[in-house]
């Protein structure tokens, strides 16, 4: 299920997750100003994107909170091999990381729920 897409010009599930990922540790390692941990993008399990979630939340839980001080106006440039974008911290977060988790984590909830998974709103959402 890992290679299912909702369309055949679709990422798979399994780099839905992988982007998801890489956006919540690039976000935190940008607003630090350090670097964040490579994964190399070769999950071929749901234990190996399992295992990729939890190092990614170690990685955001060692992040301590005074190291994003003031990182609203920190100046963040993304070089894409078309363009270079630049962001403030705040805009950067509001306008470019939330958009594209939601959109990844959406997508990869959509493939499950396609596919015969029996999750709902609430498992996407989290409960209290």
């Amino acid at each position: 299920m890992i290679n299912f897409r909702l369309y055949p010009d679709m990422l798979p599930f399994s780099s839905q997750i992988q982007i998801a990922t890489d956006a919540s540790k690039g976000c935190l390692a940008r607003l630090a100003g350090i670097d964040a941990p490579r994964f190399e993008d070769t999950e071929k399990t749901f234990g190996e994107l399992f295992t990729r979630i939890e190092k990614t939340l170690a990685f955001v839980g060692s992040v301590k909170p005074e190291q994003t001080e003031g990182a609203e106006q920190r100046a963040i440039v993304i070089k894409t091999p078309s363009a270079e974008l630049n962001f403030t911290g705040l805009t950067y977060v509001q306008g470019f990381v939330i958009p594209n988790l939601l959109f990844h984590a959406t997508t990869a909830y959509n493939i499950l729920r396609h596919n015969g998974v029996e999750i709902g709103k609430m498992d996407f959402l989290g409960r209290p």
